[in-house]
């Protein structure tokens, strides 16, 4: 394919993609306010964990559990951004598709197959990620809010408490993500399990640090939460590079590579054969040139 074939075949697939999420958008945005298939609103299940806090600090005008709006046409906004980021979500496989349809043709057929297992381990990460960062919300709330010694009460706005939701299952799914990065990068040659083993230390530091500074909320339960599950997904990602790098090798020694360095030149015979110096005979009925 030419360079215009391949920018033409890139506004198709953007195209069909983003269909895909306009799509997703719109559905996200009718669940807003509407049970969709026998499941709860979807405004019910993001102002679940505010009014999982105490009646006595969270605001209640009409004795239910409700959002304060300071704008006009915020909650429409606001609605508007929720179905794209959920829409985007649910909808992913369409516009993933569409994606992976541009990439493929470029790809070996062992490199296919490895980019649908990471594509696949990467989406469960994320979505592991999110869940835990739901679970977390309230927790945090209830630890911020506790404060003041009950002269306050918590009286969060839509955007406020969506941006911070949504913050929230964004910056766990991704951080959810950097232990694959890890056996990507091993699978890859770049690093080895023992360098790994020997730079543990600091990397369970790092991740601590990581999560202090993913996290959007001050609250230390978010912060100890993202860390330890980060630090599981570290020890299992070792796991897996000491498997893969014994796996090489394996291999290395049955190709007998074993003894072989990385910067070591490949053992070949390098002496120049023998020129076969026999004249050549003339072909029968032929004349030889020199005469």
């Amino acid at each position: 394919m030419t360079l215009v074939d391949h920018l033409y075949e890139l506004r198709y697939r953007l195209g069909w993609a983003s269909f895909g999420i306009l799509i997703g958008a719109i559905f996200g945005f009718v669940w807003f306010s509407n049970h969709v298939f026998g499941l709860p609103k979807l405004s019910d299940i993001l102002i679940h964990p505010y009014c999982q806090l105490p009646a006595n600090v969270r605001f209640s005008p009409n004795g239910e559990c409700q959002l304060l709006q300071t704008k006009a046409f915020e909650v429409f906004m606001l609605q508007l951004k929720v179905g794209i980021a959920v829409g985007s979500v649910l909808f992913s496989p369409l516009w993933l598709y569409q994606l992976w349809a541009f990439i493929t043709p470029g790809l070996h057929a062992n490199e296919r197959k490895f980019a649908r297992t990471f594509v696949s381990v990467a989406s469960l990460l994320f979505v592991a990620g999110a869940v835990l960062a739901y679970f977390v919300v309230p927790e945090g709330l209830a630890f911020m809010t506790s404060f003041g010694g009950g002269a306050f009460f918590t009286a969060l706005t839509g955007g406020e408490y969506i941006n911070f939701v949504l913050l929230m299952l964004l910056m766990f799914g991704i951080s959810f993500e950097m232990p694959l990065i890890l056996v990507m990068l091993n699978r890859a040659g770049v690093v080895s399990y023992a360098k790994l083993k020997s730079w543990w230390r600091g990397i369970v530091f790092g991740l601590f640090v990581l999560a202090a500074v993913a996290t959007p909320g001050q609250d230390p339960f978010s912060m100890l939460a993202l860390a330890a599950c980060l630090v599981v997904l570290f020890v299992i990602a070792m796991v897996i590079c000491r498997a893969q790098d014994r796996s090489k090798a394996r291999k290395r020694a049955a190709q007998g590579l074993d003894d072989v360095g990385l910067d070591e030149a490949s053992k070949i015979d390098h002496q120049p054969s023998d020129l076969d110096t026999t004249p050549s005979r003339a072909p029968v009925g032929g004349h030889d040139d020199a005469t």
